[in-house]
């Protein structure tokens, strides 16, 4: 019996001494859910109580995009980018919808539900496990140095194309509505979204990234996503997904 705890310890020693990293780190997530949301919008809070839910899971990977369309309702979304709003309008030509909504969720990159619906985004993320749609590539991350590795398995047929994307989060946060539809909330928005960075390119076998530990170890946390992009540049599939948590005491 203590020869087996001595080598218990001894391996979480060497995990950690490699700089494996357990924290709340999502490295095996059975989907990934965006939601496009808005604070000036009165459709989106239950959808965003559903991501709040989804984080508490702790196995999906949930981002929150806040955009900037609905600004001019009287409320100016004090967590919406740009590049959210452009990134909801790839998606919109990549699904051949003239026009966008919230609250939407897209999930893995494949289908898209209305994002209030709980049972339809869990519904979407079970369908997707069950058709062989779901993350198929496992990504795996170790803290090393001054260094964040990522390592990515091969596809099964050894031939593929994907973007190595990172998506950068700010914490959970309360936001007091002062105008506009939804006056007079208090809504905490869970990994709201502040900036989404192409970091690579993978194709189809195993590889290894090496990114510097500071560009990934900013408050709040970074998903990594495995997506396949179109010629048009326009986002597809999600094959392969992780969260990499901020540490503590980062800035």
């Amino acid at each position: 019996m203590k020869k087996r705890l001595f080598l218990c310890l001894a391996a979480c020693a060497a995990l950690l001494s490699a700089g494996v990293s357990f924290a709340s780190d999502i490295l095996k997530p059975r989907g990934v859910v965006e939601l496009f949301t808005s604070q000036g919008c009165n459709s989106c809070p239950p959808a965003d109580a559903v991501l709040n839910g989804l984080v508490k899971t702790g196995d999906v990977v949930a981002l929150g995009y806040h955009v900037d369309y609905w600004d001019y309702l009287g409320w100016k979304d004090t967590l919406a980018t740009p590049d959210s709003t452009e990134r909801q309008k790839l998606y919109g030509k990549a699904f051949g919808k003239r026009e966008v909504y919230t609250p939407q969720a897209i999930i893995n990159g494949r289908v898209h539900v209305k994002g209030g619906k709980r049972g339809a985004v869990g519904a979407a993320l079970s369908e997707l496990e069950r058709t062989g749609q779901g993350l198929t590539i496992p990504i795996n991350v170790v803290r090393n140095g001054e260094s964040v590795i990522i390592e990515t398995a091969g596809a099964p047929n050894g031939k593929d194309d994907a973007h190595l994307i990172l998506v950068h989060f700010a914490p959970r946060q309360p936001v007091t509505i002062e105008r506009g539809e939804n006056k007079g909330q208090i809504i905490t928005y869970v990994n709201p979204v502040t900036d989404v960075q192409t970091a690579g390119m993978w194709h189809g076998k195993p590889a290894r990234f090496e990114l510097p530990r500071s560009e990934v170890n900013k408050q709040g946390g970074c998903a990594v996503l495995l997506q396949k992009v179109n010629k048009e540049g326009l986002p597809g599939p999600i094959l392969g997904a992780a969260v990499i948590s901020a540490e503590a005491g980062s800035p």
